[in-house]
């Protein structure tokens, strides 16, 4: 089985600071990490070439220092890495992104399963493995707690719900974006860091990947951020004690000072 793991390297979260002037990350001097809820697709990957056999390869796009991220996930057991970077993919939007990312897995001979983290932490979207599914045409399921089985031509998996789970077949290939109750990603072994020092990794550009060029980075992208702002601080609360009757009536009364209701 081949399959194609979509990572992303990501600013620590703890360190993220916003440009008043550009409205984008500053990620000079900022620390870099693999996107966390990618780890769980890495080790889903890992674990379903264990049961099935195959091959795992390790797809980002980004800067080239964007290629410490596949190198760490190589270390944790990858076989291959391939990093889409060009500027002509600078500013790109989920939509830009999800096309650029299903050109490179076109590029890269196409995969039978293709495994997500359900979202990157510096954006929150979601939206780039589904859209990567339907740039490709292929079947998906987000939010996957499970994978079940996987046979000939099918896999089954649960989709986490928030009264529970679906149960879900599907063909493949198909796309698949897991979330983190899904396993417990495993650490690199002796043997994986050194692979990750010495392997090759991949590189693509806008020319490699062809398809549209008006579909890639600003012209591509519908969406842009507009302006960025820290909220104002808040003034502190205010707590209605006593009985739940006298404490709702008491909100209610102030809410109707204020004119909200």
């Amino acid at each position: 089985m081949k399959i194609i793991v979509c990572i992303k390297q990501v600013p620590d979260s703890t360190e993220v600071r916003l440009d008043p002037e550009t409205n984008t990350l500053i990620r000079e001097g900022v620390p870099s990490i693999v996107n966390p809820f990618d780890l769980y697709a890495v080790e889903e990957a890992l674990r379903i070439k264990e049961r099935c056999g195959g091959m795992v390869t390790a797809l980002t796009m980004g800067p080239p220092q964007a290629e410490s991220a596949l190198r760490d996930v190589v270390a944790m057991g990858v076989d291959e890495a391939a990093l889409l970077s060009d500027r002509a993919f600078a500013g790109s939007d989920t939509l830009a992104t999800s096309y650029a990312l299903a050109q490179a897995v076109r590029t890269l001979g196409g995969a039978d399963l293709i495994i997500c983290g359900k979202q990157a932490i510096d954006g929150d979207t979601a939206q780039v493995g589904p859209g990567v599914a339907e740039q490709l045409g292929i079947p998906f399921v987000a939010f996957v707690g499970k994978v079940a089985q996987v046979g000939d031509g099918t896999m089954v998996v649960h989709r986490l719900m928030e009264d529970g789970h679906d149960v879900v077949e599907l063909q493949l290939p198909a796309l698949i974006t897991v979330v983190k109750e899904i396993n417990e990603p495993r650490l690199p072994s002796l043997r994986g860091k050194m692979k990750a020092k010495s392997i090759q990794i991949r590189r693509l550009n806008a020319q490699d990947v062809g398809g549209d060029p008006g579909r890639y980075g600003l012209k591509g992208s519908p969406t842009q951020v507009w302006r960025t702002f820290t909220p104002e601080p808040r003034g502190a609360g205010e707590v209605f004690s006593g009985e739940p009757e006298e404490a709702a009536a008491a909100l209610v009364a102030r809410l109707r000072e204020s004119k909200v209701l």
